[in-house]
């Protein structure tokens, strides 16, 4: 595994723990840490709600490098509570996509032992023409 992964796994390690917020909802399950290409790391927190208007870590750790401006994701892995690492669902996939046309070459670990370029993980994506 290369450096950048390592250090990106111990930032989301960090954030990583469940925590309740109340009868309805939880957060921190999954922690998300991204590489831009500028070389920051940005980091964030699933937000669960039993009402479906959660989101996903990743949507966290995006918002936060928007909002420093911020837009192409070098590599971003996303780590459970439980030390699993997950790989981002469609939903997080097309975000990625969709912040920056570069971010088809994220390096995106999909396990411990895999890591593949989102264009990969987008097969049948579609291409618009404008």
């Amino acid at each position: 595994m290369d450096k950048d992964f390592q250090i990106l796994i111990e930032e989301a390690k960090k954030i990583a723990k469940k925590k309740i917020l109340s009868n309805y909802a939880s957060c921190g399950h999954v922690g998300c840490a991204l590489m831009t290409a500028k070389g920051n790391i940005y980091t964030g927190i699933c937000l669960d709600l039993n009402c479906g208007l959660g989101k996903c870590a990743e949507y966290a750790a995006i918002a936060e490098m928007l909002k420093h401006n911020e837009s192409e994701i070098k590599k971003i892995v996303s780590f459970s509570a439980k030390g699993v690492i997950y790989p981002p669902c469609g939903s997080c996939r097309e975000l990625i996509r969709m912040v920056d046309n570069k971010n088809l070459e994220t390096e995106v670990m999909v396990r411990e032992d895999k890591v593949c370029k989102l264009k990969e993980l987008l097969p049948e994506m579609y291409i618009t023409k404008k």
